[in-house]
C-alpha cells in the first residue's frame, strides 16, 4: 500500500473509516457485541468525505478494525483515491452550495435547488441527476424546513474524565522581549467532564504545531481522550492532526462554523482565566515568553485545585476519582511517534527531498523513490525516512561540504551504514 500523506481526500477517507470503528477500538459501543455495532451502524448509508453515498456491510468495518490494530492509520488509507475511475456525481463545491442554500432559503425543496445548481454552473444536468439531489438531501437530513439560526442547546458533559477534552486558542496580552513587542496566543485545553485544564501555554504565534506540542503534554500527564472537540481554523483542521488523532485512537470533532458557543466551556475557562488574572496583569514587567509561561503554570496549578462551583469540587478531586476509567500512552516512545508529523517525497537525483524549502540529504539507495518522511518541525535533527518498517536518518543539505570527497571529509555521513536502526 502506497503512503497517501499529501492526500487530503485519502486522510479524510482513513479518518472517516476510523470514526466508525472508533467505539470498537476505544471499548465504548453498548451494543451486546461488536459484531452487533457493526451491524448497527451499517443499516443506514454514509456520506463520505467526498460527497459521495455509500451503503457499507459490517464485515467491511470488520476488516478495517483489523487493519487499524496491525497498522494504525497506515492499514486504513485507501489504496488508490477513493473517487478513482468513478465521475464525481456531487463535488465539494456543489455540497457547500446546497447547504448554503438551505440556510438561506429553509423551505426550499430539491428540485429548486436541482434548477439553481445547473443554471449557477455547479453541476452538469447530463452527469447529476435530481434524484442524486433527493438523496443527498434526504441522507443528511435537510428536509425540514427549520429556522437555521435557532441552536437547539442542552447542558451536557462527559460521564468520565478524559471522556473528551475541548481545546481553542485566545488572543491575550503583550509583551516586551529583546526589546520587541509581540503579541501572545493562549491556546487551552479543558477536559470536558472535570473542567481540568489539561494543557495550557503561551506562543507568539497560533498554529497547528504549537497545538500539537500542548495536546502532546495533555495526553502525557492527564491520559489520552476518547474524543477531542475543536474549531474549524487551520490550527485545528489539518492533515498532521487528523493522523496523529487517528494514531492515538482519538475521535476528532469540529464545532459548527462560527458557532464558539458549543464550546463553552474552554471558553468559560477563557472568561475566568482573564477575569480573574490576566485583565488585572500587568505584563509590562515580563521579559520572555518563558517568564509568562511559568506565571501561567502558577494560576493553573490554582485553578484546577479550586472548587468550580458548578461541579461543586476541584476539578483535579473530580478527574482523580474517575482516573481508572483514563487510558495511559502505551510509551513515551509510542507517544512520540504518534506525534510525528508525516511526508511523501520523491527522492531527487542528487539523493535530495525538500520539505518547507529547506533541503535534506537522503542515503542514494532511494533516488527516485517515493519515500515517507517521518519529522517534528523543531527538532529536523531527528528526522528520518521509513521505509519497510526501518529508519534511515536524513540531514539537512550541506553543498559546499558535499563538494569535498567522503574520504576527505570527517563530517560526511556514510550513508550504506544507515539501515542499521532498530524496526519501528
Amino acid at each position: 500500500m502506497k503512503s497517501k500523506f499529501n492526500d487530503k481526500a485519502a486522510i479524510d477517507m482513513a479518518y472517516f473509516r476510523f470514526s466508525l470503528i472508533a467505539p470498537v477500538i476505544q471499548g465504548t459501543f453498548t451494543d451486546p457485541t461488536k459484531t452487533a455495532y457493526y451491524r448497527r451502524v451499517t443499516e443506514n448509508s454514509f456520506t463520505l468525505p467526498n460527497g459521495k453515498v455509500m451503503v457499507y456491510n459490517p464485515k467491511t468495518l470488520e476488516k478495517w478494525e483489523e487493519y487499524y490494530r496491525k497498522k494504525g492509520m497506515d492499514g486504513l488509507m485507501p489504496r488508490e483515491r477513493s473517487d478513482s475511475g468513478q465521475p464525481r456525481v456531487l463535488g465539494e463545491t456543489a455540497v457547500n452550495e446546497i447547504y448554503r442554500l438551505k440556510e438561506i432559503f429553509p423551505r426550499i425543496n430539491a428540485t429548486l435547488i436541482y434548477t439553481k445548481l445547473i443554471e449557477d454552473g455547479f453541476i452538469n444536468r447530463h452527469q447529476v441527476s435530481l434524484s442524486s439531489i433527493q438523496r443527498f438531501i434526504k441522507h443528511n437530513n435537510l428536509k425540514s424546513a427549520v429556522n437555521t439560526n435557532q441552536k437547539d442547546r442542552k447542558a451536557f458533559e462527559e460521564e468520565y474524565p478524559c471522556g473528551m477534552y475541548q481545546a481553542d486558542t485566545s488572543y491575550t496580552c503583550y509583551i516586551n522581549e529583546n526589546n520587541k513587542v509581540r503579541r501572545t496566543y493562549l491556546i487551552q485545553i479543558i477536559d470536558d467532564q472535570s473542567r481540568l485544564i489539561v494543557g495550557s501555554r503561551f506562543f507568539y504565534n497560533d498554529n497547528a504545531y504549537n497545538f500539537q506540542q500542548v495536546l502532546k503534554g495533555a495526553i502525557s500527564r492527564y491520559g489520552i481522550c476518547q474524543k477531542l472537540y475543536l474549531d474549524n481554523g487551520s490550527t485545528y483542521s489539518n492533515e498532521q492532526l487528523t493522523l496523529i488523532c487517528g494514531s492515538l485512537g482519538v475521535v476528532k470533532l469540529h464545532t459548527p462554523v462560527r458557532d464558539g458557543a458549543s464550546k463553552a466551556k474552554v471558553e468559560r475557562s477563557f472568561r475566568t482565566l482573564k477575569d480573574s488574572w490576566l485583565n488585572g496583569f500587568d505584563p509590562s514587567g515580563v521579559s520572555s515568553l518563558e517568564e509568562l509561561n511559568r506565571l501561567l503554570a502558577d494560576y493553573v496549578r490554582k485553578r484546577n485545585t479550586t472548587v468550580n462551583r458548578t461541579i461543586g469540587e476541584t476539578p483535579m478531586e473530580r478527574y482523580q476519582k474517575g482516573m481508572r476509567h483514563v487510558r495511559i500512552p502505551k510509551s513515551k516512545e509510542w507517544l512520540d511517534e504518534c506525534f510525528m508529523n508525516r511526508v511523501t517525497r520523491t527522492v531527487n537525483l542528487d539523493s535530495t527531498i525538500s520539505i518547507d524549502k529547506v533541503y535534506y540529504d537522503v542515503p542514494m539507495q532511494f533516488i527516485r523513490t517515493k519515500v515517507e518522511i517521518r519529522f517534528l518541525p523543531d527538532q529536523m535533527q531527528d528526522a528520518y525516512i521509513l521505509f519497510e518498517g526501518r529508519k534511515y536518518p536524513i540531514r539537512q543539505t550541506n553543498r559546499a561540504e558535499n563538494g569535498r570527497t567522503k574520504r576527505n571529509n570527517q563530517h560526511a555521513i556514510d550513508y550504506s551504514k544507515m539501515g542499521e536502526s532498530d524496526n519501528v
